[in-house]
């Protein structure tokens, strides 16, 4: 690893196109969940100018039949799941308004290849949902045990959109971006060298006393969230910097779910397996298996074990066991990688980490997911049956199991 150098990494808001459809998709599964635990959802979205359209693949008991017939009344939830959330985002503008908005339905049934492999039967336990490898990475840059970089970037849109809903800054709009670059002296971020934030807001704050209101709130914004010291005379700051920026979301670029993998993990400071996350059920081990390598890193650097911890999985699609379990502490570790393998594989609360042993051992089959689709899926506090892979309940384990 370089000692020294700049790293940067950027986040989109809840407003963004994107992530829009994101929220809109995870939405739908948090729907399908709460009527079927055992729901097979596969929801893609796309957002445009006043206009959302879903498609993709679902099953599931109170959703649809087997012949392909929707359950009686659930067409009409959808649709007022999906009005719902472009509300709650804060949509209300003439290109794209939560009440007004033109909505297509294209979900239909999950193809039953698919589900063959998928499902437990006689003696076969249940299968991963897809073949695929997933990365999931910890480290001791915050306290939240994430890349400072993309940690800051979201934490500065989150406070946009608080102030936005809580009308503290009422001359912003839902759509934002944000992107943070670091210095890293030994290995550690030691001064911020660059901050962009491109926010939509209302009319007028493009120019003048308006603008410069803007951009004093946005730099008062940026001094809360990181470090005492790391903002100098020396940072660039680029805020709004193509000028104006009144048309955003949905009717400025179109929108669909899955195109921010990497605002929804570490913000390019870990490999990824380029499966997204959002619109897909937890049998799905792009999203399954995501979080138990980050639960598994996580752990591993809350025990003191590593400074920094990198861990693949692999699966077949139909296979419950992982093909492949990597460890990687990049040399920070206290005890040898391989040792660490052994160590996880050795745990019997993980079920193997096999699809359905993930999803037990985390309490995965709950409609928890829309909180994640907006700021991160990572680096988010543990509460109730919310983000239970940001859980450190497993330092005892992994210590017990080393010996």
């Amino acid at each position: 690893m370089r000692s020294d150098y700049l790293f940067t990494s950027e986040s989109v808001s809840e407003g963004h196109p994107d992530k829009v459809s994101d929220q809109i998709s995870d939405a739908i599964v948090d729907l399908f969940l709460s009527k079927d635990p055992e729901a097979r959802v596969a929801c893609e979205t796309l957002t445009t100018t006043q206009r959302v359209v879903l498609a993709g693949e679902i099953r599931g008991q109170g959703i649809m039949d087997t012949d392909g017939n929707w359950a009686p009344g659930i067409e009409a939830e959808i649709e007022r799941t999906v009005r719902d959330t472009v509300r709650d985002i804060g949509y209300a503008q003439d290109g794209f308004h939560w009440e007004t908005l033109t909505f297509e339905n294209h979900l239909h049934g999950q193809s039953a290849h698919i589900a063959q492999g998928v499902d437990a039967s006689g003696n076969k336990d249940e299968g991963a949902g897809d073949q695929g490898i997933m990365f999931g990475f910890a480290c001791d840059e915050t306290p939240d045990l994430m890349p400072a970089t993309i940690d800051y970037s979201h934490k500065i849109l989150h406070r946009l959109a608080k102030d936005r809903h809580s009308g503290a800054a009422p001359f912003l709009e839902p759509d934002s971006k944000s992107q943070v670059t670091l210095r890293y002296v030994d290995g550690k971020p030691v001064a911020c060298t660059a901050v962009v934030v491109s926010t939509q807001h209302a009319a007028g704050y493009d120019n003048g006393e308006k603008e410069a209101e803007l951009h004093a709130y946005v730099k008062g914004v940026v001094a809360e969230i990181l470090p005492e010291g790391f903002l100098s005379g020396d940072t660039v700051w680029h805020i709004n910097p193509t000028g104006t920026f009144e048309i955003g979301g949905p009717d400025g670029d179109a929108g669909l779910t899955g195109r921010k993998i990497i605002v929804d993990t570490y913000g390019g400071a870990s490999p990824h397996g380029g499966g997204a996350f959002s619109g897909k059920d937890p049998t799905k081990v792009d999203r399954s298996a995501a979080y138990i390598t980050r639960y598994l890193a996580k752990n591993i650097v809350a025990a003191g074990l590593a400074t920094r911890c990198t861990i693949q999985l692999a699966y077949a699609i139909g296979v419950s066991r992982p093909l492949s379990l990597y460890v990687d502490t990049h040399g920070t570790g206290t005890v040898d990688d391989n040792t660490l393998e052994q160590a996880i594989k050795s745990i019997d609360q993980l079920g193997g980490l096999t699809p359905r042993g993930i999803r037990t051992h985390l309490g995965l089959n709950k409609p928890i997911y829309r909180k994640s689709a907006a700021y991160g899926h990572f680096g988010r506090t543990a509460r109730g049956d919310y983000f239970p892979w940001e859980r450190t309940d497993l330092i005892e384990d992994i210590k017990a199991a080393l010996g």
